[in-house]
């Protein structure tokens, strides 16, 4: 069965999603797809094309105005707070600025274990330590501060932190656009070996097609909140049917991964 059809082997599932914001104001409109697991899905288009809303409602983040999320067969949306503790367990972000997205005033053994005292759960040295050794850090960043690390560094930690608790699911919104290319080669590199070994599923958010045919399997194109476009990541890039698509592609160039 493809990965993107409906079944068994489908993860996250949105129906017809829809976000208004104001009088009327629709930023999503009428969003349908399919995540299968241990898949890439790539979700593509310029700033303001809806991406990040529809990233932040498949994690609840965000309420829709309509439609429906499921996530291994369960309804998000009727999920009661209890329920949704337990699957937020399951389904991880990493944002985009690597710099916002932690707190200067903690140090990286704190920001760490962060997660698991949400959970009420404790965590050990040696397990923040096997943490960095995932990203490839050095447990001696354990006791620093986030302005003693590059942007690419603080991105490592960024990614430790949202693999805490081994999720199944992780949102990559924009993970690399805040670094330079060489260091955010590096990163995608990294994620590709972290999901290799944990079987990871992802939803890449980009607006960069060569970074999309590289880590995903399949993309979804948006334009003004909808969807225009949704294949096989090598057919879309090669034989794009949207001229959008097109413009797309030829606005980013090629890079070296």
């Amino acid at each position: 069965m493809d990965r993107g059809m409906r079944g068994e082997n489908t993860l996250v599932e949105a129906r017809g999603l829809v976000k208004e914001y104001g009088a009327g104001a629709r930023v999503v409109d009428d969003v349908s797809f399919t995540i299968g697991r241990g898949e890439t899905l790539g979700l593509v288009g310029e700033s303001g094309s809806g991406k990040s809303t529809v990233a932040r409602m498949l994690l609840r983040l965000v309420e829709p105005t309509a439609g429906e999320v499921t996530y291994d067969g369960r309804d998000l949306l009727v999920a009661r707070a209890s329920q949704m503790r337990a699957l937020r367990r399951r389904m991880q972000v990493v944002f985009q600025d690597p710099y916002a997205a932690l707190n200067p005033r903690m140090r990286v053994k704190e920001i760490l274990a962060e997660p698991f005292a949400i959970h009420g759960e404790r965590c050990g040295r040696e397990r923040l330590e096997e943490m960095l050794a995932e990203v490839g850090l050095d447990g001696s960043a354990l006791l620093r501060f986030p302005h003693e690390f590059s942007g690419g560094q603080r991105q490592r930690i960024n990614i430790a932190r949202a693999l805490a608790l081994r999720p199944e699911f992780v949102v990559l919104d924009e993970p690399v656009s805040a670094l330079d290319v060489s260091v955010g080669a590096q990163v995608v590199n990294l994620l590709r070996e972290l999901q290799q070994r944990y079987g990871l599923t992802y939803l890449f958010i980009s607006h960069s097609m060569p970074l999309v045919r590289y880590l995903c399997d399949r993309v979804a194109v948006m334009q003004r909140g909808r969807l225009v476009e949704l294949g096989e990541c090598e057919q879309v890039c090669d034989a794009p049917r949207e001229a959008y698509t097109r413009e797309l592609l030829g606005a980013t160039p090629e890079m070296r991964l």
